[in-house]
Parts: structure tokens; sequence; C-alpha cells
């Protein structure tokens, strides 16, 4: 068995780009080589940077694999020949990267260094903030550009040493204007988008959060290890304790301002349940509306299990290493608090050692009842059982004691009759218990105690034994009751809690609700059947059909056997949500049913429209002008004949353009525009679009890179934003066109000086049949820049207006590059059949 030590992995996490990651990695590979560690560079990626290219020297660097794809050949990292070369530490740049398809190879490079860490080798890799998988939609919505390459935040956790590199946001843009981190012509656009003040703090702010989560689970394990109880406060943790009471609100608010008021400091609420389930004056609907409360205010709810509350809230607040615990004060009056000592407030403040505990007021303070309300809990036999029995009880025991006088004495007399007065109050309550207790001491006092046959009631002794037997007898009958209370409450308590929450799953489960609804019906009420019912069944009383409401003209109809009042109950309040289950089942159904036709009436009002006018225009100008050409009523010059001629051919290409745009749009929707996608320049693409589009400013695209597209789709794309820029532009100004290379994408900028458009409601500018914002409405179907968004993203790319600085409008269209890409991603964008 070859049992290999698993390598070591150690990340160089980077704020943002150019922040050093790469320079700082080879820099430890040569500490690590100056101190005889075995070490290799696998693939770094310098990007150019002199200063980062410098730290080559001396180190041993893999040569890297070329690899073939779809015409084009890339370097990736040489996998086999890493591991053959078996080093202590292998150097690997871009833990996200994908790797070009085949051979044999991994998806991801991560996967590769997974390999290399299987075989023992430790590796030292780097990557960016915007790379990690959970953080990819946020730094899209930061910065405006999207991810292609990410790596499971997992697997960067796993690593055994984490390190972040930061900069401020003024020293990295200042690297970035000394030509430090890209050539001279990618600089402006950089620093104009990209690498904006505002994205690198809020990218500098996500490292440092992701960072401090990852030391934070390391101190947690560290504390656990060490079995270390006290509070380290280094961060913020609030704990606020809910009891499901009217107060929960105030409370969760007030600790989450506390947990606020320190950056990065985290909210948790916690609800302590007996470990009997008998838990008195909780409801459930609260503390499901207060989880909700604290997750929306991005807490944290949890419940834990506990006879002591006050020791089991302290407990979970020392495991979580909390700094401050919240609760309310005690909802108790002044004479119950007095009669029944400390609370749990008085008693999380003495346990909680250096944990501050803050206890809020609230409108519910000392509101509370001294006594339980009066519920009635034994059943009618009982009731009447109870009474009877404290009557003929003492009297049978009379009857048999006397029997056998003399060869009992008085002390086991007593006894015995104690004993048939906690048998009374055990069937009848307190009431009952007075009763038989009242009746055994009378009985004593006179058949047992001399002078028998007399009643010596002004005796200390008969009165103590009467006052003994009296107190006995209500506190047993106490603890009955009691006992059968929270013994009732319990079992109601957990069927109502398990009804609901097999509700609220069945609800989640979205298509099957109401079936499980049903069935779930059927099985908590025991019954043979359950169904929904348009009329309610006629049926005799005692036939076991028991029929509720549901809703309007929707009944609940359950059979096998009678349900009683309590039963009834809750079998209405579940019938109401049967009855919302149902509703919104309709609801839904019939919206699914209007939305399709109301979405083809649209596009048949629009598409009616555009034939109506659009593409009647130039078939009139070409109908009117071959029409002339044949007449014979008149003698045309050539020049007439020319310029008719010149007209119908206008006409009919013009008629052509707006046919093939109607055709190519109907291919997008429907996933069956067929791609070819290859390494294009710019320069290629750019001289035939803007060819219909007099006197562009073209500036910035001779020296970028090729991008991999398909040349005629991404000519039509850059004349319908070349066009659609001109018709906005005023007279004397010209449509500009940039572009910029930068993080692997090339993004090509068409600006007009226009009168440009709110930030609100630019998504419909990509609708079909409209032109939002166009004061000539003779100009086309309007499907112009739906069309270029549709074969802008079928080339994995993205079409996004944005402000143009001075006013107008800019279309920004970001494209892969040719050497960059992620492959798998073009694969599947150029399958036919696929949508886009």
């Amino acid at each position: 068995m070859n049992d290999v030590r698993r390598g070591r992995l150690k990340v160089y996490l980077g704020a943002a780009p150019g922040v050093g990651k790469t320079y700082r990695m080879l820099d430890e590979a040569r500490r690590r080589a100056a101190r005889g560690a075995d070490v290799v560079v696998g693939f770094a990626e310098c990007h150019g940077r002199p200063h980062t290219e410098a730290m080559l020297d001396g180190l041993e660097v893999v040569p890297r694999a070329q690899c073939a794809y779809r015409g084009g050949y890339f370097e990736e990292m040489d996998l086999p020949a890493v591991l053959a070369r078996n080093p202590e530490v292998a150097v690997v740049d871009e833990f996200a990267h994908s790797n070009v398809p085949g051979g044999g190879r991994n998806a991801k490079r991560w996967q590769d260094i997974d390999v290399l860490l299987a075989a023992g080798i430790d590796v030292v890799t780097a990557v960016n903030v915007q790379h990690l998988a959970s953080l990819k939609d946020v730094v899209e919505k930061i910065t405006g550009v999207p991810q292609h390459e990410t790596v499971p935040d997992d697997v960067v956790r796993r690593a055994q040493q984490i390190e972040l590199i930061d900069m401020p946001p003024e020293g990295l843009r200042r690297r970035m204007a000394h030509g430090n981190i890209y050539t001279p012509e990618k600089i402006d656009a950089a620093l104009a988008n990209y690498f904006r003040p505002g994205n690198l703090t809020a990218l500098r702010q996500l490292a440092l959060l992701w960072v401090a989560d990852r030391v934070d689970e390391a101190l947690h394990t560290y504390r656990a290890e060490h079995a270390i109880g006290g509070v380290w406060e280094t961060r913020e943790r609030v704990v606020v304790a809910l009891t499901g009471g009217p107060e929960g609100d105030t409370l969760i608010r007030r600790a989450a301002r506390i947990a606020d008021r320190s950056a990065g400091g985290d909210l948790l609420a916690v609800h302590v349940a007996r470990s009997d389930g008998l838990a008195a004056g909780v409801s459930h609907a609260s503390l499901a509306r207060q989880r909700r409360l604290v997750e929306d205010l991005g807490g944290s709810y949890h419940s834990v299990v506990g006879d002591g509350v006050a020791t089991a809230l302290v407990d979970f607040a020392r495991t979580e290493n909390a700094t401050q615990l919240v609760l309310g004060t005690s909802r108790r009056g002044r004479l119950e608090r007095f009669l029944t000592g400390p609370g749990t407030g008085e008693t999380v403040t003495e346990l909680s050692g250096d944990i501050d505990v803050h206890r809020v007021t609230h409108e519910r303070a000392g509101r509370g009842t001294l006594l339980p309300s009066r519920r009635r809990t034994l059943s009618t036999a009982r009731l009447i059982a109870g009474p009877v029995a404290g009557l003929v009880l003492p009297v049978l025991l009379t009857v048999c004691l006397a029997q056998v006088r003399g060869t009992v004495n008085l002390t086991s007399e007593a006894l015995l009759f104690l004993l048939a007065v906690v048998g009374v109050a055990c069937i009848g309550g307190v009431a009952s218990a007075v009763i038989a207790s009242v009746t055994a001491s009378l009985l004593l006092n006179y058949w047992f105690i001399p002078p028998i046959g007399q009643f010596t009631l002004d005796d200390p002794n008969a009165l103590l034994a009467l006052g003994v037997f009296t107190v006995v007898a209500a506190t047993v009958a106490a603890v009955v009751d009691r006992s059968l209370r929270l013994s009732r409450r319990s079992a109601r308590a957990t069927a109502e809690a398990e009804t609901m929450s097999s509700l609220a799953g069945s609800i989640v489960r979205g298509g099957q609700t109401i079936p499980a609804l049903l069935e779930r019906t059927r099985e908590t009420f025991g019954t043979d059947s359950a169904e929904l019912v348009d009329e309610p069944p006629d049926h005799e009383v005692g036939s076991g059909v028991t029929t509720v409401p549901a809703g309007p003209g929707a009944y609940l109809v359950l059979r096998g056997r009678t349900l009683s009042s309590s039963e009834r109950r809750v079998l209405a309040a579940f019938a109401a949500h049967v009855g919302s289950a149902v509703e919104r089942a309709q609801l839904a159904e019939a919206a699914a049913e209007i939305e399709p036709v109301k979405a083809a009436d649209r596009l048949r009002t629009a598409l009616l429209r555009a034939v109506g006018h659009d593409l009647r225009t130039p078939l009139a100008a070409g109908w009117a002008a071959v029409t002339s050409l044949r007449g014979r009523d008149v003698e045309f010059s050539a020049e007439d004949r020319d310029e008719l001629l010149a007209t119908a051919d206008e006409s009919m290409a013009k008629l052509n353009r707006l046919l093939e745009n109607l055709l190519d749009l109907s291919r997008l929707e429907a996933g069956v525009l067929p791609l070819s996608l290859r390494a294009t320049s710019l320069e290629e693409v750019l001289p035939m679009a803007l060819a219909d589009v007099p006197d562009v400013d073209l500036r910035d695209v001779e020296s970028i890179p090729p991008v991999l597209v398909d040349p005629p789709l991404l000519e039509r794309v850059i004349a319908n934003l070349a066009g659609n820029a001109a018709r906005h532009t005023p007279a004397g100004r010209r449509v500009m066109v940039t572009a910029s290379a930068l993080g692997g994408r090339v993004e090509l900028r068409v600006v007009d000086r226009g009168p440009g458009l709110p930030t609100t409601g630019r998504e419909r500018l990509f609708e079909p049949f409209q032109r939002l914002g166009d004061t000539d409405n003779t100009t086309g179907l309007g499907l112009g820049l739906a069309l270029a968004r549709g074969l802008t993203e079928a080339m994995n790319g993205t079409l996004t207006p944005e402000d143009t600085p001075g006013g107008g409008l800019t279309m920004v269209v970001s494209l892969p590059l040719a050497e960059r890409v992620d492959p798998s991603a073009s694969t599947a964008a150029a399958t036919p059949g696929r949508t886009p």
C-alpha cells in the first residue's frame, strides 16, 4: 500500500489584479530554494511585467505543454512533466484557470493542483477574490465585468495557509499609471473601468471579509481543540434570546443595532426549548416570524435544547464565542418575582462572566399573570368521580380499619388515610382533594383518636392533622393538575407543530402541494381518506365523515372516524392553508395559460405594425420604381432610368435586410443559429461594419489582440450599434468607436453624443419591435439592438449600455480574447440547437 503524505497548499489571495500575487509567490519560491528546498515553477503567468519576469531567474521552470484546439495552439501547465519531476514544492499560478479541452486534461487548473497534492507535492498558488465562486455575482454587480473562471470556495478553504495580498486603491492605481501592470495602450481604459477607486475599495473589502471568515473558522477550531471556554473578543458577536413572546421583534432589532456598530459583527438569535418538549407560553408562529426577521437582518437563527434556560443560553453564547447577550426584562409582575425568586435574566447575569448582558425593556415587561388560566384539564367523568371518591373512600377505609382495631397503631392509620387523600387528589383534582382531606381528618379524629367516639376539634394535634391533610391533598392535586396541563399542551403543540411543518414542506415542494397536503391530513388525523370537493357531501351525524370549509367553493372532507372538537379546531386551521394553496394553484394555472397568449399577442401586434409600415415602405418605393420603368406612356432619359433602378435596388436591399433581421432573431430565440467561432482581429471586421456610417472616429483598435467570434455576426453587431448611434448623434458630431483589452476580455465601445437615456428602463432597449428614445419611426423594425445583444451573447459576449461622459449613450460590447477564452463555454455556444 502506497502511503503518500498529502502535499500542503498555500494560496496567495489577491484583492484585485496587479496587487503582486505572482511576484510574492515567486519570491517565496526563491526563498524556499535558497533554504535548500527542491522547487520548480509549474506555471507562472507574468503578463509581460518585467519585475515579475525577473523573479524567475534562478528558478527551474517546467516547459509548458502546447495544446491544439480549434485550429489554434495554447500553452498549459504540463501536469505529467511536473509529476515526473516530483519536486518538494511546485509553484502553479492562476488557481481558477480553465484548461483547454482534450488530451485527457482536467477541466480546471485547481483539479491539476489537487493531483499534485495527492502525489505529496506542496503547491503554492494564487487567485483573485473575483474568481471565488461565492463572490462571482457580487463582483460582476460591482465592476460590471462577468467572471468566466471560478474556483469553489471550499477548495480554497482547504488550504493550510491563505495569505492576503492587499494594496490601497490609490497605490494600485499609481502602479497602473506607471505601467507596472498593463501596457500603455490599456492603462486609460483600465483606470476608467475596472480599476475605478470605488471598485477597488469594494473588492478590497470583499477580500478582507472573506479572509476574516477563514481566520474565524481556524480560531473556532483551535478553541475547540484546546477546550478554551473563555470569550476572546476578536470579533463582535451578539446573541439575542427569543422566547416566542411579543417582545421578540424589539429584542432582535436592538441586537441588530448593537452588532452593526462593529464592522463585521455577527447577529445570532437563539431559542431554548425544554428537553421534554413542554414549553409553556411559546408561540411557534411568533418564533417563525421572528426567525424570518433575523434572517432579513443578516443574522442566523438557532434552537438549543435544555432544561435550564439560563444555563443553556450562557453555554450557547460561550460556544459561539459571543461578546454580548441580549434578552428582555421579565414579563412577571413584582409579586410573582417575589414569590418565585430570581428569573432567567438574573440567573444569566450571574452566569455570564465576561459576556456583556443587555436586558432590554419592552412594553410587556412586568405584565405577566400571577395565577394560571382557569382552563379545564380533567374529563367530566373524573370531575364527578373525584368528589364521590372523596366522600366514599375515607368511609370505606374507616370500616376496614374498624375491623382490625388494635392490630394497627394510630400512625399507620393516619398514613393510610393520607394515602387515600392522595389517591382522591390524583383522581379529581383540588376540589375532590379538599373534600377527601376534611372527611378523612374528621373520621380519623372521631374513630381512632382518643377519646374514641367523640370529636376533639379543640385539640391542637387534631387541627394540625386536618391542616396537614389539606396541604398535602392540595399540593398533590396541584401537581397532578399541572402535569395534566403540560401533558396536554405538549401533545397539542407537538401535533400542531408537526402538522404545520409538513404543511410548510409540502408547499415548498411546489407542484405536488395539494396532493401532499391531503395525504398528510389523512395521516395526521388517522382517517381512511381525505379529499377536496366543490360541494359538501350529504351525511348523517356520527357517520365518520368530517367536512370543513377550505375557501370559496371548496371543502375538505375526511372519512373514517369522527373527529373531536379539539381536532376539528386544528383541522380548520389546516383547511385554511389548503384553501390558500388551492387558490394559489388556480391563480398560477390561470397566469400560465394567459402569459403565452399575452406574449403572442404582443409579438403579433408589434409584427403587424412593423409589416404595416416598415416593410411596406421599401416595398412601395421599389414597386413604384419598377412600375414606372415598365410604363409605356413616359419616355425616361438614361439618367432618370438609372435613378429609378437605383431606387428599386436600394428598396429591395433594405427589404432584404429587414427580413434577414427577422429570420436571425427567430433563429436566436429558437436556439438554432449556427456559429463558426475563430480568432478574429477587429481590423478585419470594422471596415465592412462601418461602411454605411459616415465619418466615424475610430480609436485604439490597431493594437487589440484577436477575439474569438464569428466574423460575419460581429460585423452585424457593430453595424447595428453604429447605425443606431449615428441616428442619435447630432449634426456636426461624429460616432466614436474605441476598444481596449482587459482581464482576458476585449471591450468595444460605440459612443454617441445624443440626448442619452435615463438609467431606469434601459433594458427595454433590447426588446424587439420598439424604438425607445427614437423620434423617427421610419428607420426600421426596432430589431437592431435586440439582434445585436442576442448575437453578442451567442458568441460568449455581453452588450451593456452606459452613460457617455459629457452626454450621450455608450454601447459596450465585451468579447473573450482568443488566447484566454474558456473553451468549454465556446464549445457549448457554438453547438447548433443550444439556446445561447
